[in-house]
């Protein structure tokens, strides 16, 4: 019965954002239902959102996401930030690393994630003036952001479910990507 209520509970989320949640059928279906619970504790990190602007949470998400997939889980990320209210235009800027385009909020979340991404350090002035404007709560959700960003499609190719780049809609455009690489 709870296998049930789980795939039913995939498959309206697969409708919903057009993302094949096949492999989390798979795993349901060959490992359980207990299998699952920390991929759902993901969900509820990644929702873990104070005091931060959304384009400051999608400059950090998507990036992240990026570095780490730019197949249908980046597109997953697109679709709901989109869905979230940020502007297509946003969007792109920071997919395609147009970041004269991007607000301060925008690019204090895009800095934060490539200097963690990197650990080089690169990040610290962004830290500095994250916790300036939105306090320790909006650090941390930015954390939580990159950390779920790149959890998930780590984890789709660590179980054989990864996807080559592809081409990402936003607002209703097709823009290429490239193979993800840090700056």
């Amino acid at each position: 019965m709870l296998k049930w209520f789980v795939k039913k509970q995939l498959d309206a989320f697969g409708r919903r954002w057009d993302y094949d949640t096949g492999y989390v059928r798979e795993i349901v279906d060959d490992a359980g239902v207990g299998a699952v619970m920390p991929l759902q504790a993901l969900g509820k990190l990644g929702s873990y959102r104070k005091n931060v602007p959304p384009d400051a949470y999608a400059g950090a998400t998507l990036t992240a996401a990026k570095a780490a997939d730019c197949g249908p889980c980046l597109q997953l990320g697109v679709s709901m930030t989109e869905a979230s209210g940020v502007k297509p235009q946003t969007i792109r800027a920071i997919l395609e690393r147009d970041y004269a385009k991007l607000s301060k909020e925008a690019l204090l979340g895009v800095e934060l994630a490539l200097g963690t991404i990197a650990r080089d350090g690169s990040g610290e002035d962004a830290r500095a003036e994250i916790l300036r404007r939105w306090g320790r709560a909006g650090l941390v959700s930015l954390a939580y952001g990159i950390v779920t960003a790149q959890a998930y499609p780590t984890f789709k190719y660590a179980i054989g479910h990864g996807h080559a780049c592809r081409r990402v809609r936003v607002g209703g455009e097709t823009i290429a990507m490239a193979h993800p690489q840090v700056a």
